[in-house]
């Protein structure tokens, strides 16, 4: 791999390229060009060539990409083939949601735990595990040391929650809370999941449909 910064534009393209390759070879395809790969991402030959060079490139000259291969490549750089331990925080609708929909294990994450505050809830099982009581965190953090975690739980009680989690170890966060966790810790990885703006992201491009490059 490239020693250098990898820009966060090519690590958006790169579970694209997964998915993409993966379709390929479920319809039996087994080698394929920059160009026609471009064609069927919509993106350009040459960005798909330099995406890759950061990793290494891949391809070979007059043959073009193994698509097995490839992918495996690509599922090796996103760390698909390891296994972080995963808790998740606030299993109302969304978090259950989450739970209960998201192919963990083939992203790289195995789903342990489960935490809320809602009596009601504690003691139910998703996915095979139960819901547990947010005050035995701390114990099974320590006894089980997950390293990320996901917040399906409102902005006010991010800031508190995420404070727990750091001191007891976690550094990465898929975050569904709209706070920003960066804000008060600059040693983490964070995702933030924002459904509005995505939302609204959809509608400017409706209204400036003409201005929009294809």
């Amino acid at each position: 791999m490239n020693n250098g910064v990898i820009s966060n534009s090519v690590i958006r393209r790169l579970p694209r390229y997964y998915r993409f390759l993966g379709e390929l070879k479920l319809s039996g395809v087994s080698r394929i060009s920059s160009r026609e790969l471009s064609e069927k991402m919509g993106l350009t030959a040459s960005q798909i060539r330099q995406d890759l060079n950061c990793f290494g490139g891949f391809g070979q000259q007059g043959y073009g990409y193994n698509v097995e291969m490839l992918q495996s490549e690509i599922g090796h750089i996103l760390g698909l083939d390891k296994s972080q331990s995963m808790i998740l925080i606030g299993v109302g609708n969304l978090g259950r949601a989450v739970a209960q929909h998201i192919n963990f294990e083939s992203k790289g994450f195995q789903l342990i735990g489960l935490f809320d505050c809602k009596e009601s809830l504690v003691g139910q099982m998703v996915r095979n595990l139960p819901i547990r009581n947010i005050n035995t965190l701390d114990e099974f953090c320590r006894e089980n040391m997950p390293k990320t975690a996901v917040l399906c739980i409102p902005k006010e009680s991010a800031k508190q929650i995420s404070e727990q989690l750091y001191k007891l170890g976690v550094r990465g966060f898929w975050n569904f809370s709209h706070y920003d966790l960066s804000l008060d810790f600059k040693d983490i990885i964070v995702e933030n999941m924002h459904f509005g703006d995505s939302l609204m992201a959809l509608s400017f491009k409706l209204n400036n449909a003409k201005n929009l490059e294809l």
